[in-house]
């Protein structure tokens, strides 16, 4: 379903709350739209964000540095929700003035160091604590060469055919043809990838696997959008073994449920001060 007969205006002017599932807060302006300071709790980095394939990508990285037993990662993660608006608060637009999820703030510096933009995020975080990034030069680049293929891929993948297949008030098919073809191509980039090894920069898990694993990982095992049928999914059999492998691992089951407001209430730790919230806090255990 589409209006073929639409015209672009000379110039373009926004109508408010003209249809789609974020139609009450998508605005062609930056900047806070109230004050409200954020929260701040007892550790030094402070989370602000929300279990989307963004903001799994952080929690799984700091799950898996404190797996390791670097006790510097513990943190606070305060939930951040986008359908109300929470991101355009003077204190999240002060940490991210692009206000988008994941926002995180360092107390460990002085003055404190805010860190914004996912893939940057997870820079910060294994560059500051010697984690996760190959130290020979050759596993550095191609751990980073598959880190910003997913900043660039991710909104082909979201903002394209996830919107456009799962969250658009109308069905356009010219859209979603688009947009799944430029994802089955880059899933198949994916597979040819990890085929050459067991991760997706080589043998060695790195932030890439974290980058990665929330958008494409989530896609293949169904678990956004409902399109993994409509993609073929199945024919992807190394990406299918990587996702399995990936979603196997202790830290990513606590990571990807951080922050999470969807999906079964034992699947969902709205907010994470303490390694015992995930055994004490989940809404299945709040509302029970």
């Amino acid at each position: 379903m589409s209006d073929n007969t639409y015209q672009p205006p000379k110039v373009w002017e926004w109508k408010k709350n003209g249809g789609g599932a974020f139609a009450n807060i998508n605005r062609p302006v930056s900047g806070a739209t109230h004050e409200k300071e954020l929260p701040v709790g007892h550790h030094p980095l402070q989370l602000y964000s929300l279990g989307t394939p963004n903001g799994q990508k952080v929690t799984i990285m700091l799950e898996e540095l404190l797996a390791l037993g670097v006790t510097g990662a513990e943190y606070d993660a305060w939930l951040i929700r986008i359908g109300e608006g929470d991101q355009f608060s003077s204190g999240f637009v002060e940490v991210n003035p692009n206000s988008k999820i994941p926002a995180l703030r360092d107390h460990s510096t002085t003055p404190p160091t805010r860190v914004f933009e996912s893939g940057n995020i997870l820079l910060y975080l294994a560059e500051k604590f010697d984690h996760f990034l190959p130290k020979d030069p050759a596993g550095h680049v191609e751990t980073l060469n598959w880190l910003f293929w997913l900043q660039g891929s991710a909104p082909f993948l979201g903002g394209g055919f996830g919107h456009f297949y799962n969250y658009a008030p109308v069905k356009i098919e010219y859209a979603i043809d688009r947009f799944t073809m430029e994802a089955k191509r880059l899933l198949d980039v994916l597979d040819k990838q990890l085929a050459r090894g067991r991760y997706v920069a080589g043998e060695e898990y790195t932030i890439a696997d974290m980058a990665v694993w929330p958008w494409f990982g989530n896609v293949v095992l169904g678990q956004v959008y409902g399109a993994d049928e409509f993609l073929d999914a199945q024919s992807y059999k190394n990406v299918q073994r990587w996702a399995k492998d990936i979603a196997s691992r202790p830290a990513v089951q606590r990571g990807r449920i951080v922050n999470r407001t969807n999906g079964p209430l034992n699947e969902q730790l709205h907010e994470r001060h303490a390694a015992s919230d995930f055994d004490t806090q989940t809404e299945d255990k709040r509302q029970g």
